[in-house]
């Protein structure tokens, strides 16, 4: 698997795989996180003018097949938490919108192993509804820390880990 820094000739390819993981997450009973066709293609303009949107890729034909944000720093959604707290005050790396085309199995693994070895203190966050993730963040040794709110006010469990 290659991950690399997405680009614009990217985004088609970002667009149709955000548009299979809201299928799919519909699916397995999470059709609220993702609404409204969101992300959209300017989120995905404006994640790749920051630097910050990633692109994994098949090795043997460099086909896109998968995708994700990794932010190091304060993430404002993040400021405040209820229901608990974050695990350590120390810098952080974010993960978000982690998705693939349902091609390749671990991509998540093999994004969190990736962004570990840039920052090895990591939050997440996810629908209460998206029991895969929940499941696939439990498993990867995160903790459940609390509840944040997003941009536009809506829930999400919140999970730290740091290695």
């Amino acid at each position: 698997m290659i991950i690399r820094k997405a680009t614009y000739q990217d985004i088609d390819a970002l667009l149709e795989i955000f548009s299979y993981a809201r299928k799919q997450m519909a699916l397995d009973g999470n059709p609220t996180q993702w609404i409204n066709g969101y992300p959209q293609r300017e989120q995905i303009e404006e994640d790749i003018e920051r630097s910050i949107s990633y692109v994994m890729m098949d090795a043997s034909t460099h086909g896109v097949c998968g995708t994700f944000v990794f932010i190091i720093g304060e993430d404002p959604t993040y400021a405040l938490i209820e229901g608990g707290e974050w695990l350590n005050p120390l810098p952080y790396g974010t993960i978000h919108r982690i998705a693939s085309n349902g091609t390749h199995h671990g991509i998540f693994e093999k994004a969190l192993d990736w962004c570990t070895n840039l920052c090895a203190n990591i939050r997440i966050d996810t629908h209460q509804a998206n029991q895969k993730m929940i499941h696939l963040i439990e498993k990867a040794g995160f903790q459940r820390c609390g509840i944040i709110y997003t941009h536009n006010g809506t829930k999400r469990i919140a999970f730290q880990r740091c290695k």
